[in-house]
């Protein structure tokens, strides 16, 4: 059976405090993200919190992709979901280079194919 989509997890650690803080400049990382992966952007929306961190969501025609930070933790968590035969890892990889990740975790899903079996995330040192 086909996959409905494909669902990116990504545990990103070691980022940078200010780009992590700036929702201009994620915004901008996100959208540029989706169209590097050849999505069709529909909507944008993100949130800067006081004092710090940023979450947003770019609604793309294929699904969607996602983040929320912790500057004073160099973390962020970032979601993307793809359906059709877009690499939601394009985006993914993308976005960990642009917030100078040191340290990431991926966890891809197949979604749509019944029971989710996750299988044991990969770390990759960047």
């Amino acid at each position: 059976m086909e996959t409905m989509g494909r669902h990116v997890i990504s545990e990103l650690w070691g980022c940078d405090f200010e780009k992590l803080n700036d929702m201009e400049q994620i915004e901008q990382i996100f959208a540029d993200a989706a169209l590097k992966s050849g999505a069709e952007i529909r909507e944008v929306a993100f949130h800067k919190f006081a004092p710090q961190g940023v979450s947003g969501v770019v609604i793309i025609s294929e699904s969607h992709l996602t983040i929320h930070s912790f500057p004073e933790h160099g973390y962020a968590s970032i979601d993307v979901y793809t359906c059709g035969d877009m690499d939601p890892n394009i985006a993914a990889d993308y976005i960990a280079e642009a917030l100078g990740a040191q340290t990431r975790e991926n966890i891809e899903i197949p979604r749509g194919m019944g029971p989710v079996q996750v299988k044991q995330a990969k770390a990759k040192v960047l």
